[in-house]
């Protein structure tokens, strides 16, 4: 499944069309779950794939949600030269939806990686962990 604008037009918030299909950037220091600290899963927000959970979870301090991981299979990656940089776009595999960047730019973290992924491409869904 790939992305359908039409529906997702209908179904997200402005903004979460924004970044998700036309590949746009919230403000740093500004999504919801940047600070969330509880137990559970962050799945896609256009299709509710399950991408990240919060044992992966991170603060980075770059002013958006970090992980270190995703779920296996769940997220897809694309070179991406916009804005004069040559960065790694990371989409959600099963609807194509734009999540943010991966950076190899953590060495704190048990992959070195770090997922940095806009809050209004996430939905947090509180509770069980679910296995990769």
């Amino acid at each position: 499944m790939k992305i359908d604008k039409e529906k997702l037009k209908k179904k997200l918030t402005p903004k979460q069309y924004r970044v998700i299909v036309e590949k746009s950037t919230e403000l740093p220091f500004t999504g919801k779950l940047l600070n969330n600290k509880e137990s559970g899963v962050y799945s896609c927000a256009a299709c509710g794939n399950v991408l990240f959970d919060s044992t992966t979870k991170f603060d980075s301090h770059c002013g958006w949600p970090s992980f270190y991981d995703a779920k296996k299979g769940a997220i897809e990656f694309h070179e991406d030269n916009t804005l004069l940089m040559k960065r790694v776009e990371v989409t959600c595999a099963k609807c194509g939806g734009h999540l943010g960047h991966i950076f190899d730019d953590a060495p704190q973290t048990p992959t070195g990686k770090r997922f940095c992924i806009n809050s209004v491409s996430l939905a947090f869904n509180k509770g069980k962990l679910k296995k990769k």
